[in-house]
């Protein structure tokens, strides 16, 4: 290199912030500048370098133009927009595959995960753990269905996956860029980000911490989607489903058999056998059976229709605050 070329261009990991915040937004307008607020108050006072990265997934108020304005009022603001609604998991995807951080915190953008406690995950990072999970201790307005629905869907995924996960598990933590990296590249089709985590097997610790109130809005987590999205994790970790029907065959395949053998043993006594209704309650338990074993083979088979049709995850619709000519940190899938 010649002597007036000057200096070579900064690395990448000299570019990228210490930390990322990627928080998705679904409807929250209200809640978008006292978030950012709130963050800006914790990393600035610590003197850490950060961007946030704000999702806006599919919104149908104005949260896309509270987004512009705070990544006009804030250079470390950026924002995406998605062309509709993904869901939470694709909308968080979203965030990780644009964050540039050496390391990326996950969060909800309604302050129930509260922007201090990042200092902690930060903490936790630097003394070598690859993954900072949280462990969410209920606030006085959870509800005893959400805390009971809750504790029992990690019990069953722990039990039936074999990939341990502790009650109170949400999306709130840090992850290294080694860990981001990994986890963009999977390409399960029903995203379940907090059980990928755990798969992984990186280095883990985890922080409790107190969960906050909303800062305004209403949940938009309802029971449908909540059946929906644990459905979808449970499918995709286990193939328990399958065996349970396969040991549900077998029962009352020999419950047929000592029916069959019944009638063998009555017929060659020379009795008639009366016993219609019982033939009859078998076939139907059996037919049962058998249409729940092609529903669970069913829907397995459309979760590997779904891998194999290869559609993005997401899809954006703009873009604020980024590089026009830059491409994303991540792998866009």
């Amino acid at each position: 290199m010649s002597a007036d070329s000057g200096p070579p261009p900064p690395s990448a990991e000299v570019d990228r912030p210490v930390l990322s915040i990627v928080a998705p937004m679904y409807n929250e307008e209200t809640n978008v500048g006292p978030f950012v607020a709130a963050v800006a108050q914790v990393l600035d006072g610590a003197a850490i370098s950060y961007e946030v990265v704000l999702v806006d997934d599919g919104s149908r108020d104005g949260t896309w133009a509270a987004i512009e304005a705070a990544a006009q009022a804030r250079p470390a603001v950026r924002g995406i927009s998605l062309s509709r609604n993904f869901g939470h998991q694709g909308a968080l995807l979203a965030g990780l595959n644009h964050a540039r951080g050496q390391a990326v915190v996950t969060m909800d953008g309604d302050l129930q995960h509260p922007p201090p406690t990042v200092l902690e995950l930060h903490a936790a990072w630097r003394e070598g753990y690859r993954v900072v999970n949280t462990r969410r201790l209920d606030s006085e307005d959870t509800s005893f269905f959400k805390r009971l629905t809750s504790r029992t869907f990690y019990w069953l995924f722990s039990l039936l996956t074999g990939v341990r996960m502790e009650a109170g598990a949400s999306d709130f933590r840090l992850l290294d860029r080694d860990a981001v990296n990994a986890l963009i590249r999977l390409g399960d089709a029903d995203l379940f980000i907090r059980g990928l985590v755990s798969w992984l097997g990186f280095r883990t610790h985890t922080i409790p911490y107190q969960a906050g109130r909303r800062h305004s809005g209403v949940p938009k987590f309802t029971l449908r989607k909540m059946i929906r999205f644990s459905t979808g994790a449970m499918l995709s970790f286990s193939a328990f489903p399958l065996r349970l029907g396969i040991t549900a065959g077998f029962v009352t395949s020999l419950l047929a058999l000592a029916e069959v053998g019944y009638i063998l043993v009555a017929y060659a006594r020379g009795r008639v056998v009366p016993g219609w209704a019982s033939v009859m309650t078998v076939m139907s338990v059996m037919f049962c059976v058998l249409f729940v074993l092609l529903g669970i083979i069913g829907t397995y088979l459309a979760k590997v229709y779904e891998i194999l049709k290869r559609r993005p995850r997401f899809v954006i619709e703009n873009r604020v605050g980024f590089d026009p000519n830059a491409p994303p940190i991540g792998y866009d899938r």
